[in-house]
């Protein structure tokens, strides 16, 4: 009879350290998209060479959905250095591309904007974190609603309707509410099912992967509230 909780304060201190990890990779993530973005939009010379240069851009974007694409896919196959250095690159790309906000919205609306998401992003992932429902089915739903979102927003490249931009916006808050919930409860469980002993190596690698993922989630959270709520300049 003793020995089950054991076993369970030994699970959730386990599923505890694991998050705590992932979490604060996360932080040092978005810590240095922000640091990245602050620093670009002051600098008159490097907003010229990004913005000004369409293949400088477009060279970076491609350069970011290639990383995603590399520590998502391959992430196992790599070093846990590797794997951090990859992201911690990811994040300083991200925030250059990301520097064009302080152009388009106030630096207040930026910033509060920021914290709103936060409180909600936090309050979707302690929900999944705590919730017994399993979230899967709402997961999927939910990556089909991204797929749509991502048509419609090609689509509005060419249409250019500030209306479709709107409704694509709310939904997409509704989207990313519901995978940071999702994603956190899939978190939690793989980590549960990590057997004991495992490797540190491994065990960063798992953090790395869910932190991008944590991270992908605040990022276009952000994003979409920020075409809600922020005010232009």
């Amino acid at each position: 009879m003793q020995s089950i909780p054991l076993k369970r304060t030994k699970a959730q201190i386990r599923v505890n350290e694991f998050i705590r990890s992932v979490y604060n990779w996360m932080a040092i993530g978005l810590g240095l998209t922000g640091f990245v973005a602050f620093f670009v939009s002051n600098s008159e010379v490097i907003m010229r060479l990004i913005f000004g240069n369409q293949l400088v851009f477009f060279g970076l974007i491609i350069g970011e959905l290639a990383l995603v694409f590399s520590i998502s896919a391959r992430v196992h196959k790599m070093q846990a250095s590797t794997a951090t250095s990859l992201f911690v690159l990811y994040a300083a790309l991200n925030g250059a591309t990301l520097s064009a906000i302080f152009l388009i919205y106030t630096r207040s609306s930026i910033t509060s904007t920021f914290f709103i998401c936060a409180a909600t992003f936090v309050a979707s992932s302690i929900f999944g974190m705590v919730t017994k429902r399993d979230l899967t089915s709402m997961g999927q739903f939910m990556f089909m609603g991204l797929i749509g979102i991502v048509i419609a927003s090609v689509v509005n490249i060419f249409v250019r309707s500030s209306g479709m931009s709107l409704i694509v916006s709310y939904i997409g808050v509704i989207v990313f509410v519901g995978l940071t919930a999702y994603d956190t409860q899939k978190l939690r469980d793989m980590a549960l099912s990590q057997p004991d002993g495992l490797d540190g190596g491994v065990i960063r690698k798992g953090a790395i992967l869910g932190a991008l993922t944590l991270y992908l989630d605040f990022i276009n959270l952000f994003l979409m509230l920020l075409r809600i709520l922020g005010s232009r300049d």
